[in-house]
């Protein structure tokens, strides 16, 4: 890491910026060094912070704000980043391996080229995130993601997630409904119908002849409501009135892994 690029900040970064690091001593040597294993920079406020290449294997970075900070090929495995925000952060060629994730804010950020553990994306959050290996998306973490961008009413980014889901997992039933669900919100009712059919197959061969039983009852007043005259229609959503009273829409668009919620307006 070359000193050049921070040696003449540092003293302003200090003082201008409210720092409360876990150890204000592993933050000074992190800044001026680039290297930190073991570091504990819980909490830390380094936004934009240049930590290109540093070694920072195994470092306690829970709840730090790293909001695009420029990590390119820093060396984070065994980090912890629980409900540490890297929104908007480069990470290309980073290695993230082993870290925990869990609740961590990747949104936006360039993961390009970066080194992952198997579904360590199924707890972070990573809507907008670029240079992705499709490897790295598991079914849960492609399902989870469907689920927020539902929550934020993004029915058709809703729709492209857990239809990609479903090609990773065809067989769980819950992605189908979601599927239909976030169809249905965009009036593509031919398609809600099928989901919710093919959805309540699979719950009968899984025994849930219940839900299987409402998901029919589903499809058919799908069915019934597109041949209803285009005024008497009640227009978009229909997936989850259907569903309210039943086995309920917003239940079944629950996460399928225990995801942690980090509160979305940290950081930037």
């Amino acid at each position: 890491m070359n000193p050049s690029r921070w040696m003449p900040l540092l003293g302003l970064w200090l003082i201008a910026i409210p720092v409360h690091a876990e150890n204000m001593d592993d933050l000074i040597k992190v800044l001026e060094d680039g290297e930190c294993r073991n570091c504990r920079l819980a909490d830390a406020d380094l936004v934009h912070a240049d930590l290109r290449d540093a070694d920072l294997r195994d470092a306690r970075l829970q709840r730090a704000n790293l909001g695009e900070a420029q990590l390119d090929g820093a060396d984070l495995s065994g980090a912890n980043l629980s409900f540490t925000s890297l929104r908007g952060a480069s990470l290309r060629g980073a290695n993230l391996e082993g870290s925990v994730l869990h609740g961590t804010d990747l949104r936006d950020a360039d993961l390009s080229g970066a080194r992952l553990s198997p579904n360590a994306l199924e707890e972070a959050h990573w809507q907008g995130a670029t240079g992705i290996n499709r490897a790295m998306q598991s079914h849960a973490a492609l399902h989870n993601a469907g689920v927020e961008a539902s929550q934020s009413g993004r029915w058709s980014e809703a729709e492209q997630l857990f239809s990609a889901a479903i090609l990773r997992t065809p067989e769980e039933p819950l992605s189908w409904v979601a599927r239909g669900i976030s169809r249905s919100e965009q009036a593509k009712d031919q398609l809600a119908e099928q989901d919710f059919r093919y959805a309540a197959v699979l719950y009968e061969q899984q025994g849930a002849d219940a839900w299987a039983n409402q998901l029919y009852n589903a499809a058919d007043s799908i069915s019934t409501r597109r041949f209803e005259p285009t005024e008497q229609k009640a227009g978009n959503g229909l997936g989850n009135q259907l569903l309210e009273g039943t086995i309920n829409g917003f239940k079944m668009l629950a996460p399928l892994a225990a995801k942690a919620l980090i509160p979305l307006g940290l950081g930037l």
